[in-house]
């Protein structure tokens, strides 16, 4: 369900260039499942190329979520609150500010780009990246409430 969470989120928010829940839901996701959030992070991986269809574009998104997710393990769970969050928000930020960059790779290899052609990518998408990164950040104030109201889920569950 929550990887069909993040699917129809990025769908009903198409409209907007590289404004989308998916950085959150992923940190989110982590926050409370740890490892487990690898399942809904690959049910949207495959549910996108299902729908858009597995094409060159699709390979970076193996890995572009779980470096976020390998991020966010990263970060002591056991931190104060007033740490853990704004850390996990900056890191949101930071994936959107970096989604091109850490896309080229990929694309570098697969359209046999040179070193330079693949700078040129990645200069030519900075303008989305900005936006990608500014909106990530916003959106990444839900962290917080998100992920208490799931862990709150999660515990009504378990009774």
């Amino acid at each position: 369900m929550l990887g069909a969470l993040m699917f129809a989120s990025k769908i009903i928010m198409e409209a907007l260039p590289n404004i989308h829940l998916l950085g959150i839901l992923v940190v989110v996701f982590t926050a409370v499942y740890r490892k487990k959030a690898l399942y809904p992070i690959y049910i949207f991986v495959l549910l996108t190329g299902v729908y858009a269809g597995f094409n060159a574009w699709w390979v970076p998104h193996l890995y572009l979520w779980t470096l976020l997710w390998g991020a966010v393990m990263l970060i002591p769970r056991r931190l104060p609150d007033r740490f853990y969050y704004p850390i996990l928000v900056v890191l949101c930020a930071l994936h959107g500010f970096l989604y091109g960059t850490l896309y080229a790779p990929a694309q570098a290899i697969m359209f046999g780009l040179s070193f330079e052609g693949m700078i040129a990518w990645i200069i030519s998408g900075l303008p989305f990246d900005a936006i990608h990164g500014v909106s990530n950040f916003f959106v990444g104030f839900l962290i917080l409430p998100l992920t208490k109201l799931l862990e709150r889920v999660e515990r009504y569950a378990a009774r």
